[in-house]
């Protein structure tokens, strides 16, 4: 089985078969490449890239999908680095505007400055949630001290005992929104600070200069996974859906579409809820079985509307936006340059989004952009969007919207392995879990732990 490869087939026999081509997958396979191993990668998507993906606006590239690499995110931004991409810095230069409560104002700085009272709860909550992440062990947040008490409620549950203001709760609902596709009411509290932690904490995942939203790819995020799948060639197979995986005590066997991959071990990439669409011979663990169950995703959508220059810099705006209400709940100025055009890129919830015509979508959209930016607005040379919950393939995103219970109940069951199948993926990293970064280091950690057991398969065998 080890050793012979005929990846352009129906079957296939490898060293290792990795389940999906998202930066995880890709990761792992092109580490296991470079290690000499032969190795398969099947994607049921006719794409590379998972969560990331290139649209088009005016001529301009942008991402529908994960978009922001921090400074800090040393592995993701050497993969791009290695295939030919490039970073520009997210524009923020200008008074950010908030709209609550009905009323349209501008502040300059991360934290809307709605009035003191609100600055001094906000900067309170703060404190209450930095107190919490730094307990938590972003690897093993179900062990954690206070574990069992921190996932019994939810993250709203806790804002409201903790009497937060309704500027101070707008603020982390749109924090949660963006982070997990979902209101604070809909996630765990010991899964919210556990993604805070994994972030670097709550002032990085905030902040823009310095912060997790420092840099994006001029090319696009999708395009380095595209770049780095070119590269495995015909180790990457697309529209291959995996059905049902088989393990014995020689190998797995991957049930595919199109074909059937014997290979020594597997590495599943998936999302913890998309595991469930695979059929597991001997079935998963009742931990594991639990994971896929209770950890579903997120729903978040993107829209983005172009203009011939980006005028509302002409007003010292810097085209980040954050309101209460509306389909539209917080911007970003993704213009390619100060000449133009001008782009606007708007998160939406999905709730009042997803279930409506594109026209009726499109106008919800254009009519708070008008809002928020003046009349100017209301006049795009185009616009395009996308609804991730809407997908056919393993939808959802950007993370898991994990209730209370299911991560004390079943998260360690996120990184054991199950016999020869090993798991990977941006939901199974410790630090930087929920970024493009993490899934980079978990592909890479998960081909250096199953080539390091291939070595010791042949050690073993020529002992015997």
């Amino acid at each position: 089985m080890s050793g012979s490869r005929e990846p352009g087939s129906g079957g296939a026999s490898v060293d290792v078969v990795v389940v999906g081509a998202g930066f995880a997958g890709l990761s792992a396979a092109e580490r296991l490449a470079s290690m000499g191993r032969s190795v398969l990668v099947v994607e049921g998507r006719d794409r590379v890239g998972g969560r990331s993906l290139s649209g088009e606006v005016a001529g301009v590239k942008v991402d529908l999908g994960a978009t922001w690499v921090a400074r800090r995110h040393t592995a993701v931004r050497d993969l791009a680095s290695r295939v030919g991409c490039t970073t520009t810095g997210q524009f923020d230069q200008g008074r950010n505007v908030l709209w609550m409560a009905g009323r349209r104002r501008t502040y300059s700085g991360t934290i809307p400055k709605v009035s003191p009272a609100a600055l001094v709860d906000m900067a309170r909550m703060q404190m209450a949630v930095n107190k919490l992440v730094s307990a938590v062990d972003v690897d093993a947040a179900w062990e954690s001290p206070k574990a069992s008490r921190l996932d019994a409620i939810s993250f709203g549950e806790w804002l409201d005992r903790k009497n937060a203001l309704p500027s101070t709760r707008a603020l982390m609902t749109v924090i949660s929104k963006v982070q997990w596709g979902c209101t604070p009411s809909d996630v765990s509290l010991l899964h919210a600070v556990r993604y805070i932690r994994a972030a670097g904490g709550i002032d990085h995942m905030l902040d823009v200069e310095g912060g997790q939203q420092q840099d994006r790819l001029v090319e696009t995020t999708q395009e380095i996974a595209k770049r780095v799948a070119e590269k495995l060639g015909d180790r990457v197979r697309l529209g291959a859906p995996v059905r049902r995986i088989a393990q014995d005590d020689n190998g797995v066997a991957v049930h595919t579409d199109s074909g059937e991959i014997h290979a020594r071990y597997g590495i599943v990439t998936a999302a913890p809820a998309h595991r469930a669409a695979i059929a597991f011979d001997p079935a998963l663990p009742a931990q594991a079985e639990g994971l896929t169950r209770t950890w579903r995703m997120g729903v978040l959508s993107k829209a983005f509307a172009a203009y011939e220059v980006p005028f509302w810099r002409a007003g010292g705006l810097s085209g980040e936006a954050v309101t209460d209400t509306g389909t539209v709940f917080i911007t970003f100025d993704v213009s390619p340059a100060h000449s133009g055009p001008g782009v606007l890129m708007a998160f939406c919830d999905p709730r009042v989004f997803d279930g409506f015509s594109p026209e009726t979508r499109r106008d919800r959209v254009i009519q708070q952009l008008a809002d928020l930016y003046g009349p100017q607005a209301r006049n795009p040379i185009d616009y395009v969007d996308h609804c991730w919950g809407s997908e056919p393939f393993a939808p959802g995103g950007p993370n898991p919207a994990v209730a209370p219970y299911a991560t004390t109940s079943y998260g360690r069951a996120l990184t054991e392995p199950h016999g020869r199948i090993h798991w990977a993926g941006t939901e199974t990293a410790g630090e930087w879990a929920g970024t493009m970064n993490g899934a980079v280091l978990t592909g890479q950690r998960a081909a250096e732990r199953v080539a390091a057991l291939l070595s010791r398969d042949v050690r073993e065998g020529a002992l015997r």
